[in-house]
């Protein structure tokens, strides 16, 4: 993780994808198209990847583990959440 004397973008951007490497196909095609397509919900994200919902939502919390996506509700629909990349594209 970082320390107080390793403030950088670039320090949370390269261990942001780094901990992504290590993680399923699937939750790297996530972070991709979240990297490429902005913010979306679970439901856009499955069907942008043509990935199972259950996939898709499987991804999200390995990502959310290590800090790599942000959830916020969506204004459109509180029922939902919307999704964003955390980590600066490389």
């Amino acid at each position: 993780m970082s320390t107080p004397e390793s403030t950088g973008a670039a320090d949370v951007s390269a261990s942001g994808w780094d901990a992504v490497a290590d993680l399923p196909p699937s939750a790297k095609l996530v972070a991709k198209v979240l990297e490429y397509d902005g913010p979306l919900t679970q439901s856009h994200l499955a069907e942008e990847t043509l990935l199972p919902a259950r996939t898709v939502r499987y991804a999200l919390n390995r990502l959310e583990e290590i800090d790599v996506v942000d959830s916020r509700f969506s204004f459109n629909d509180a029922r939902k959440r919307v999704y964003t990349l955390a980590v600066d594209a490389q």
